[in-house]
């Protein structure tokens, strides 16, 4: 490792002007493709692949567009459905449905959201009031012309044979017409009895049309039911509460799979602009309120853009501020302009790879800069310090070297132990690609390229900064430089304060490192005990901004229609018209919808289950789907629009869904499992059925993060995947282990500190374990090697100890302030998953750091004691 680090910094010693302007480029490049970063925070973010109900959502989505945007309608719905409003709902509908008409100029102009919707196209489906009636009519309209054509021809043909069969018999031309008249006559009764009885049924007085009350009236309500009651059957589209009389209507927008972040953004504002139009707007007083999980996304996505900027600079602002107090001159930013180079480069991979802002990608911003501020310290104090002739006192310095034979030094005596700490900090992160959330997996890969450009910069760049300043005359430096030229960290009299409680704690720890460390793995151990007990907090709602309106809106959506999400089921056969098939799916809808508390007489109300668009909605009869060519004449009779909303044309796959209550994930999960365990149940052989949708996802996600086992898991991974690297870089096992003992013990701490202050865990959070393993890896590592080191020269433990600390602990010390002041800046979120992460962060790390300082130390002793000397 020593001869790519020393062939690194040689370059740099020799061409600094060339090596800094080749960073600075490739960093410029890196911001550039970084600022072209989208923000995502959809819900699949938070959800994994590796359920059986992610294909099943993949093929909902694919088959029958993206998840629901929801357009509330609130109002009186017999002002709404039996007044001109109705047509102004249609108007409405069509134009997010982007079906102007050719060469008519649609409302709001060419440059309007109906003209733009119409030529971008990026709704699937549009299903509503309005579309459903309408459609109603023309359906009804063109059944009455098909069958007065239809009886035309009959009655043609039966006068046609009368008329034959009266000459035939002998009888003469005007009886024979006679007798066809009435032939034709008696045909045409029977059309004008249908009729009568078709017009009874809807209450209709002339052909139906979309402006006729009674016929509006009659199809949609109920004549049973106190007034302006839906019929039971059109719950998905005028959902009730408590068999109250209908408040509430639903127009359901599902925009086409695969749009890209910006199609999909473009559209949903193109939809929100549609619905603001005052084309549309009910003269009867009834409201539009645009809500569905795309728009809580949408907005969520705008709140992270704007946090990311307002945290980046808050961060530049707290990690200058904490640097100019804890690290001293020359360049005491030096570090700080490394670590931002490092993110620059960082983000504009991501973007070079297409990716995305999450919210974890924000939460990178502090891990990444106080890691990078990490290894620029260190190799900086390292290069100062081999300047002015070694950590020793002035006693036992040697002769002051060169600022380039300093380098160089550095890199065969301090750059190894610095690049096997970043190593070993890369692996510990990289067990979160094993996370199911697909958010935490970017987090930790993240991370690890951050890492490696973090180091590179710190080696290459940072070295030569300082060769550069070097170069200038010593008159021209400031005295108080001087003061760093033994590492560079932790002046004044707060440094001293550190040091001489640093000293005292170190000859306590040195006295009795057996019961020292006997006290730190038993508060460890409770720690672990206790680790079970903390409460994963899964309500969404609570993790983002309480003051989003995408999210009062949802709230508005659930108590106007006791529903805020919707479950699909993802039926696939061979033939799904088939009698016993259509007979299950009724059958399994019935069932569940009774089992989670939903009948008509209360509606919505308070179940947890609610009945959306199903494939079954277009059977109202037993009698209509007793017998197979029925089912087959009534889905080719249904208008496309509806029909393909719920089956495909090919039959083979269909869905059934149900609307779900806003609830915590952990009950949601109890409901879905429910839903589940039922669909085998009388399933025909040949059919699978699969539960879809974002709330399935989210559910089963958080069951697994929520795991106690899994985490533990995932601490014994992260601390083995340490292990190797260390095992690997020292071929020493005492070597690698002993830095393990704190590291192991600070998750222990970690998990302790939790419990008892009571913070919930979240999706992000539940990786507090390895994040803790991953920066505890680098104090532990630094601080052992150059114990190592310090031992090596001859030096007693405790005096290698003090010397260990005053040099690589205090720009470990300060390396680690600058993070927790970093992640102290998530605090001041607007996003309670982030602001949350932020503080138990900052806990736990300060927990952490404090614990090795005091436990790594003992350790030491011990495995010295036990060694019969240094590793």
């Amino acid at each position: 490792m020593r001869r790519p680090l020393h062939a690194g910094v040689a370059l740099a010693v020799r061409r600094p002007a060339l090596v800094l302007a080749a960073a600075a480029a490739l960093v410029l490049a890196g911001l550039a493709l970084a600022l072209r970063l989208e923000a995502d925070a959809g819900v699949d973010t938070l959800v994994g692949t590796s359920t059986e109900s992610y294909p099943a959502t993949q093929t909902l989505r694919e088959r029958f567009g993206d998840d629901a945007i929801i357009v509330l309608v609130r109002g009186d719905l017999q002002k709404l459905l039996l007044s001109q409003d109705l047509e102004r709902l249609l108007g409405l509908e069509g134009c997010i449905a982007g079906t102007a008409a050719a060469g008519v100029s649609p409302p709001g102009g060419a440059s309007g959201p109906c003209a733009r919707l119409a030529a971008t196209r990026p709704v699937k489906v549009v299903l509503g009031p309005g579309t459903f009636i309408n459609t109603a009519v023309r359906e009804l309209r063109a059944g009455y012309e098909r069958r007065v054509l239809s009886n035309r021809v009959l009655a043609d043909a039966a006068a046609a044979t009368a008329s034959n069969r009266a000459r035939r018999d002998g009888i003469g031309a005007a009886e024979a017409r006679r007798r066809g008249a009435r032939a034709r006559a008696k045909v045409q009764r029977r059309l004008a009895d249908e009729l009568l009885s078709l017009a009874s049924r809807y209450g209709l007085t002339a052909v139906p049309s979309l402006d006729d009350p009674g016929f509006v009236s009659t199809l949609v309500f109920d004549p049973s039911k106190p007034a302006g009651t839906p019929k039971r059957r059109f719950a998905y589209l005028f959902p009730a509460q408590g068999g109250e009389p209908g408040r509430a209507a639903l127009v359901q927008v599902r925009l086409k799979a695969g749009l890209s972040e910006r199609e999909r953004s473009e559209a949903i504002g193109l939809v929100r602009a549609a619905v603001a139009m005052d084309d549309w707007r009910p003269a009867s007083g009834a409201t539009y309120t645009v809500t569905g999980a795309p728009i809580v996304v949408e907005d969520l996505a705008a709140s992270i853009g704007g946090s990311m900027r307002e945290l980046l600079i808050i961060a530049l602002l707290v990690m200058a501020g904490v640097l100019a107090v804890v690290f001293r001159r020359p360049l005491r930013l030096l570090p700080l302009a490394v670590a931002l180079g490092a993110a620059a480069l960082t983000f504009g991979a991501l973007s070079l790879a297409g990716a995305a802002l999450t919210m974890a990608s924000i939460a990178v911003l502090p891990v990444l800069i106080g890691l990078a501020v990490d290894y620029a310290i260190q190799l900086q104090s390292r290069i100062v310090e081999e300047r002015d002739g070694g950590a020793g006192g002035a006693e036992e310095a040697g002769s002051p070297l060169g600022i380039g034979a300093a380098a160089r030094r550095a890199a065969l005596l301090g750059a190894p132990a610095v690049a096997v700490a970043a190593a070993a900090t890369a692996a510990g992160f990289a067990v979160l690609a094993l996370s199911p959330v697909p958010m935490v997996r970017g987090f930790g890969i993240l991370l690890v390229a951050g890492i490696a450009f973090a180091f590179a910069l710190a080696l290459l760049a940072g070295t030569a900064a300082l060769v550069l300043v070097a170069r200038a005359p010593l008159s021209r430096r400031s005295p108080a430089s001087s003061g760093a030229r033994r590492g560079g960290a932790g002046g004044g009299a707060a440094g001293r304060a550190i040091r001489r409680a640093g000293r005292g704690a170190i000859a306590a720890v040195c006295r009795r490192p057996a019961r020292v460390l006997a006290i730190a793995v038993a508060v460890a151990a409770c720690g672990w005990a206790l680790d079970g007990q903390t409460r994963v907090e899964s309500d969404i709602q609570r993790l983002v901004p309480q003051d989003t309106a995408a999210l009062s809106d949802l709230d508005t959506l659930q108590r106007s229609t006791g529903v805020g999400g919707e479950i699909d089921v993802v039926v696939q056969g061979d033939d799904l018209t088939r009698t016993e098939v259509i007979g299950w799916m009724v059958d399994y809808q019935t069932a569940v919808l009774k089992r989670h508390g939903f009948n008509e007489r209360r509606g919505c109300g308070e179940a947890e289950l609610c009945p959306a668009f199903s494939l079954p909605d277009l059977f109202t009869t037993a009698a209509s789907r007793s017998d197979g060519e029925a089912v087959k004449a009534l889905l080719d009779a249904v208008p496309p629009y509806f029909s393909r909303s719920v089956i495909t044309a090919d039959r083979r796959t269909a869905t059934l869904a149900f609307g779900i209550r806003l609830m915590d994930l952990g009950e949601q999960k109890r409901v879905i499992d429910a839903m589940r365990a039922g669909l085998s149940d009388g399933r025909p052989e040949g059919v699978s059925a699969q539960l879809a949708g974002l709330p399935v996802l989210a559910a089963d996600a958080n069951a697994q993060i929520s795991s106690s086992m899994r985490r533990l898991l995932t601490l014994l991974a992260g601390l083995a995947a340490v292990a190797i690297v260390l095992l690997g870089a020292f071929r020493d096992l005492r070597r690698a282990l002993v830095p393990l003992v704190p590291i192991a013990l600070a998750t222990g701490w970690s998990a302790l500190l939790l419990y008892g202050l009571r913070i919930p865990l979240n999706p992000m959070s539940v990786t507090l374990g390895a994040l803790v393993i991953a920066i505890t890896t680098e104090f532990s590592v630094l601080l052992s090697e150059r114990y190592r080191e310090e031992r090596r020269r001859g030096l007693g433990p405790q005096d290698a100890l003090a010397r260990t600390y005053r040099s690589t602990g205090m720009a470990v010390t300060a390396s680690a302030a600058t993070a927790i002041a970093g992640f102290a800046v998530l605090v001041s979120s607007d996003i309670r998953m982030l602001r949350d992460f932020g503080f138990v962060t900052v806990l736990d790390l300060t927990v952490s750091l404090v614990g090795v300082l005091l436990v790594l130390p003992a350790a030491l002793m011990l495995s010295e004691r036990r060694a019969g000397g240094p590793a």
